[in-house]
């Protein structure tokens, strides 16, 4: 665990969470400062192989939610603070966290879902996406019509979640 990481994360995390609630935005002032910092703090206090981990962490965080970002599933405010995140806590660690994120992200989901009456329609177009009926014009994650949900709820329990199974 990187116990030097532990209390920028909890304060980026709760303000981009109160922000994504908000506004659905996680803002750039916010993420920016804390990607450079995580870079500038990890290469400082373990030299270069620190600096090697958070280059890394960035890397894979922007790899893999950027992708899911092209695919129209995720905003960019999130790339940036899982990227952002990565450059604090290293790859490693920010792998048990995507984990934690894509099924605290998954419980969330349904959660709105059954709560907002479209728990079917979830599955329905769940089915559609995962067997290529992409005829309707419905099923497609760039759907403007879809439902959406502020994710940084899910990454910030991800994210501690993963502070605590290290």
């Amino acid at each position: 665990m990187h116990t030097y990481a532990w209390w920028p994360t909890v304060i980026v995390l709760g303000v981009a969470t109160f922000t994504d609630l908000r506004s659905r935005r996680i803002p750039n002032w916010l993420v920016l400062p804390f990607l450079g910092s995580g870079i500038v703090v990890s290469g400082w206090l373990r030299g270069w192989h620190g600096l090697e981990r958070s280059l890394a962490g960035a890397g894979i965080g922007l790899l893999i939610y950027g992708l899911l970002y092209w695919m129209g599933g995720m905003g960019a405010g999130d790339v940036k603070l899982c990227t952002a995140i990565g450059a604090w806590i290293g790859p490693y660690q920010l792998f048990l966290a995507l984990v934690m994120t894509g099924l605290v992200g998954g419980v969330m989901a349904l959660a709105i879902a059954a709560w907002g009456g479209f728990l079917k329609e979830l599955f329905q177009h769940t089915g559609d996406l995962m067997f290529g009926a992409k005829e309707r014009g419905e099923a497609v994650l760039s759907n403007p019509r879809r439902h959406k949900m502020p994710y940084a709820p899910a990454i910030a329990i991800g994210t501690l979640i993963s502070f605590f199974a290290r």
